[in-house]
């Protein structure tokens, strides 16, 4: 396997040390070594993918310099607006490095919703004419590092390393911040589905999903939430189409701060429809949990005041089980959307599976608490 730190030196040696990008499970270590050893300025963790093109394209222009973009395969629809309108070769022939995380490969085992994504990912790069190099734990990664920052300086234009599952040794963030509160993810879900029992919930990605199916088989209770295995950002607007479609019933949406900030936008749209049976609770601990804990910045925003500028009814927040009962107590008797911060601390057990449900099970157990009277 390769050494995190020797891979970034590697990198550094070839002058590419600008970085920006989302993080990756597959590149987890990686990126949480390039947070701890990358001053401010030359790594930014972007919002989404399409956001870390962008801002490397500015780098670029200021500098004449190849920046390093990170992400995972299945942020590529994020960025292909970008990479086609902006850096392409037959555009403004940007140059910069793409390192993508290659969640799916072909023949090697791995989530459902990263199936479809990571038997396209070479032919998405074909299409979009990025060329491409693969590096896994025995590649000579020094070797594909140097040509492919030599065809990128040929081309003048973007150049992927595609990253094998296990390619990099372990290294943890070290650089943390600070817990925003001593409440377990965990304990909040399961507070929470003793709150709503009758709701019809829409959890996002990661580990909130993961924690959530978990509840409800050890609560012995039916899955009755639908749960985002994949499609980062968009948990709002599902739970926005739902709301809608079923005005008579309330829908919860769980929202992780990674996944709020990747579509932000979706909130004023929520405002400005305002679905009186939609209560938007987001799960707060300012890190990209679910792949390394590396810091969003979502500790730094005030959304109080960014609910109320989207037309949201009411904003509650909670830091413990006392505060989100006490809390409840109002929002239950109060007409949406609603916006119900909760402050959690980082981590989650190590033995937390994985739900046992396909995809489409889990729509149908769904769709079947949609359509349940009772």
């Amino acid at each position: 396997m390769i050494k995190p730190s020797d891979f970034y030196e590697e990198l550094k040696k070839n002058e590419l040390d600008f970085y920006c990008g989302v993080p990756d499970s597959l590149l987890a270590s990686f990126c949480a070594y390039v947070h701890d050893f990358s001053d401010n300025n030359n790594h930014i963790i972007s919002a989404n993918e399409g956001n870390a093109i962008a801002i490397a394209a500015g780098y670029h222009l200021g500098t004449n310099k190849i920046p390093i973009v990170y992400l995972q395969n299945s942020g590529l629809g994020n960025a292909i607006n970008p990479l086609t309108s902006l850096t392409d070769a037959k555009v403004y022939k940007i140059p910069l490095l793409l390192i993508i995380g290659w969640r799916g490969q072909p023949g090697i085992s791995d989530e459902p919703q990263h199936l479809k994504q990571g038997s396209i990912t070479e032919e998405q790069l074909k299409l979009l004419d990025i060329p491409y190099h693969i590096i896994g734990n025995r590649s000579n990664y020094k070797e594909k590092i140097e040509n492919t920052v030599n065809e990128i300086k040929n081309t003048n234009a973007p150049v992927a390393i595609l990253i094998k599952k296990d390619t990099f040794e372990e290294y943890k963030v070290k650089n943390k911040k600070e817990d925003l509160s001593d409440l377990k993810r965990e304990e909040a879900l399961n507070c929470i589905l003793d709150l709503c029992k009758s709701d019809l919930i829409v959890s996002t990605t990661g580990k909130t999903s993961r924690e959530i199916f978990e509840l409800r088989n050890n609560r012995k209770e039916k899955q009755r939430d639908f749960l985002m295995v994949g499609s980062m950002g968009h948990t709002s607007s599902t739970a926005l189409g739902l709301a809608l479609s079923k005005p008579d019933k309330r829908v919860i949406c769980l929202d992780g701060d990674g996944s709020m900030l990747m579509h932000l936008g979706s909130l004023p749209i929520i405002g400005q429809i305002k679905p009186k049976n939609l209560i938007h609770i987001l799960l707060n601990n300012a890190a990209h949990e679910s792949v390394g804990g590396q810091p969003t910045v979502a500790d730094q925003i005030n959304f109080l005041k960014l609910s109320k500028s989207s037309n949201y009814s009411s904003y509650y927040k909670a830091s413990n089980i006392e505060e989100i009962n006490s809390s409840w107590q109002e929002i239950k008797d109060k007409e949406g959307p609603i916006f119900f911060e909760i402050f959690i601390k980082k981590g989650s057990r190590k033995n937390l599976g994985r739900p046992s449900e396909t995809p489409e099970e889990n729509k149908f157990s769904f769709i079947n608490a949609v359509n349940d009277d009772s």
